[in-house]
């Protein structure tokens, strides 16, 4: 072989030619030669670095990356070849989080806590989600590194702090440039060790292809950040177009990661939770979030039963929740806040010059804590706590600074889905105030139009049992007339907690607002009075931010639900100021911009009702009326922010037993609380929920 001198020196270079100048070309892969490896996936982490809860101020071994770092090394031991890969939703959804972003943003020059660990966990790719845009794109572009190509979002000058792993972002352009604004896709090659027919070992070279998809809706959900700046395409739209794109480069086994549920009903550009579609698209596995759920069921002794939402799928939509698997595409979504680890295990084989996915030979685990012995939670891992030591510190010092004013009642949501409200009126209370007010002191023609107008507030439990036993708000234990409890930073947010929110008001008619309701009321189940088994009247809190609880001034709106009725009937006596509301009446609704634009699926609420757009986040709302409250009168009080209970069950007689999932421990507080209905605390479920009696004829 003659080789000239611009060669051999490329050829060299690329390790091609030895010490004798001779060129050793790789290793002809064996026909039959498999590779098992190990697709991980977190998502949903939404900055629960710490197994801490910063509104409670206590630990919490249920959740943190500390603890999925230990899922991570086992599950790196027990699959040599391995990936690590996130699936969005990073950034928000603690103090810690609001913290670095948004009260006190980091610089340039540091990276953020939860970027930090997911640095040193090694991971080796990641996604975006809905909350990533939470905080606005400069901030995005700051602690990505990431130059978006947006006129008027700059990332500051030189490299900063950010994830040392690639992140892509498939559906999301820019709509200046027409450009995708993070790169649609990444290969990532890895040297893995297969296996050859003979037994033999060898290692091979695989590009792996991942890519990533946001809900179309962030378009809603954060308009005031992205309008004019960015477009969303439908999900089967991007992927069509890059898949092929992405195989055509080398990629010898393609991975989606998709910010969204599973829905098979029919497919549209603008679906939230379109990740079934994309297993039409060529993809060979799928790593899916969003939803907070666990896909497919648990495999540790005594898992918790699949999400009631995965037993409606029709059985022709080719769904295997127990083994994993979408169409025959492996999926797994591993809940949220670190709190498990999908693991799709798969072996492929080299045949006809590629490698192809055997499916019988693929298995799916979304793995918790417990997987051990579905008993022992595993430890947390002792690296990870020093990483993020001075970020933890200065998060507990904020959460304790304190607001002002004291408070004589517990302000909890463990019986919020069964007519406890002393953990939504108050919320209720500060967005009535705030419109009132704004509406009285305009001088725009068009909304001093309203002053006669009724305003009405609505808010959900946002926390009331979607992430476990442990995630219900609880303000202020044990408050009392005789030992008031001084409030503090951390409250709003536990009453509120999505800080990202903005106020806004739309304006309804009396059938919006009976639509409206019948929407909240898909929470419960169907109860049938004649059953004599047990029923569940919240089988799922998937959703449970969508239970929204209506409030007037002197608690002025009142209406019941029958639950007994399907979904779309239920509610009954609808009246405010004791007449019956008529479907022409007119009201304002004071809410928040995720459901005035449409979220939640409201008939009719879709941002064109909107009247009011306040800069004001919901969280700040809440926190500066306790303020306010504490220069008023220095407290809040339950006769006049916690008791006034404007809905509540049409009475029937069960023949079975009633239950509601809530926290465990708490039955004296639901007694104390007036809530009658709520008769007895039964068993734990296997998700550690203690199941309550209810008596729906109290």
């Amino acid at each position: 072989m003659k080789l000239n001198l611009v060669m051999l020196a490329a050829m060299t270079a690329a390790g091609l030619v030895g010490c004798g100048g001779d060129y050793t070309p790789p290793p002809a892969i064996p026909e039959g030669t498999t590779v098992t490896l190990a697709l991980m996936e977190t998502t949903d982490i939404h900055a629960n670095v710490m197994s801490y809860n910063y509104y409670s101020l206590a630990e919490d071994t249920s959740l943190g990356l500390e603890r999925t770092s230990t899922l991570v090394s086992a599950a790196r031991t027990e699959n040599p070849n391995n990936l690590l890969l996130d699936d969005g939703d990073v950034i928000q959804g603690t103090l810690l989080g609001d913290l670095q972003a948004a009260t006190k943003p980091i610089a340039c020059t540091d990276t953020l806590a939860v970027h930090k660990v997911m640095n040193a966990m090694k991971y080796d790719g990641g996604g975006f989600g809905n909350h990533e845009f939470n905080y606005g794109l400069p901030l995005l572009s700051q602690i990505t590194n990431t130059d978006f190509g947006i006129p008027g979002v700059a990332k500051p000058t030189g490299a900063c702090g950010a994830p040392s792993f690639p992140l892509v972002l498939t559906n999301v352009t820019g709509v200046a440039s027409n450009k995708p604004i993070v790169q649609p896709y990444t290969l990532l090659p890895r040297t893995f060790s297969a296996t050859k027919p003979d037994g033999g070992k060898l290692d091979v070279k695989m590009n792996i292809g991942i890519m990533s998809f946001v809900p179309p809706q962030i378009l809603d959900w954060d308009q005031k950040n992205l309008a004019g700046k960015v477009a969303v395409t439908g999900v089967q739209e991007a992927a069509k177009q890059y898949v092929p794109e992405m195989r055509s480069k080398g990629a010898d086994l393609v991975v989606a990661l998709s910010h969204g549920g599973l829905d098979p009903s029919a497919y549209s550009p603008k679906m939230e939770n379109g990740s079934y579609h994309l297993t039409s698209t060529g993809i060979d596995a799928l790593l899916i979030g969003h939803s907070h759920l666990i896909f497919p069921k648990g495999k540790e002794t005594g898992a918790a039963a699949l999400d009631p939402s995965f037993a409606a799928f029709p059985a022709s939509a080719k769904i295997d929740a127990v083994n994993g698997f979408v169409n025959g595409v492996p999926t797994v979504m591993a809940q949220s806040w670190g709190r498990r680890l999908g693991i799709i295990k798969m072996t492929l084989v080299y045949t006809g010059g590629k490698w192809v996915v055997q499916q019988d030979k693929t298995s799916v685990e979304s793995r918790g804590f417990k997987y051990t012995d579905g008993a022992t939670i595993v430890k947390a891992d002792p690296a990870i706590a020093p990483i993020v030591a001075t970020e933890h510190a200065a998060t507990i010092a904020y959460a304790k600074q304190p607001l002002g004013v004291t408070t004589d009642f517990e302000m909890s949501a463990y019986f919020a889905l069964v007519g406890d409200v002393s953990a939504i009126q108050l919320v209720n209370q500060a967005q009535l105030d705030y419109v009132k007010k704004f509406i009285a002191a305009s001088t725009d023609a068009t909304i001093a139009s309203y002053k006669n107008i009724p305003v009405i507030s609505c808010s959900a439990p946002f926390k009331a049992g979607r992430n476990g036993a442990s995630d219900f708000t609880d303000v202020a234990p044990g408050a009392s007339a005789a030992a008031p409890v001084g409030l503090q930073v951390r409250n709003p947010g536990d009453l509120y907690l999505y800080s990202n929110n903005n106020l806004q008001a739309v304006k309804i008619k009396g059938s919006d607002l009976k639509a409206w309701l019948e929407t909240a009321a898909k929470q419960f189940g169907q109860i049938d009075p004649t059953k004599t088994t047990e029923q569940d009247l919240v089988p799922s809190y998937g959703t449970i931010y969508n239970y929204d609880v209506f409030y007037a001034e002197n608690n002025a709106l009142t209406y019941q639900i029958d639950v007994t009725k399907p979904v779309g009937s239920r509610i009954v006596n609808l009246s405010y100021l004791g007449k019956a509301v008529a479907d022409g009446d007119d009201f304002i609704v004071a809410t928040n911009d995720y459901r005035a634009g449409g979220g939640g699926a409201v008939p009719g609420i879709d941002g064109s009702k909107t009247i009011i757009k306040s800069p004001d986040a919901n969280q700040t709302v809440v926190s500066n009326y306790l303020t306010a409250q504490g220069a008023a009168s220095g407290k809040v009080t339950l006769a006049a922010n916690g008791s006034a209970r404007s809905w509540s069950f049409v009475k029937v007689a069960t023949a079975g037993p009633v239950i509601l999932r809530s926290a465990p421990g708490h039955l004296a507080l639901a007694k104390s609380s007036g809530i009658t209905a709520v008769t007895a605390e039964g068993a734990l479920d296997a998700s550690g929920f203690a199941k309550y009696s209810v008596d729906l004829s109290k």
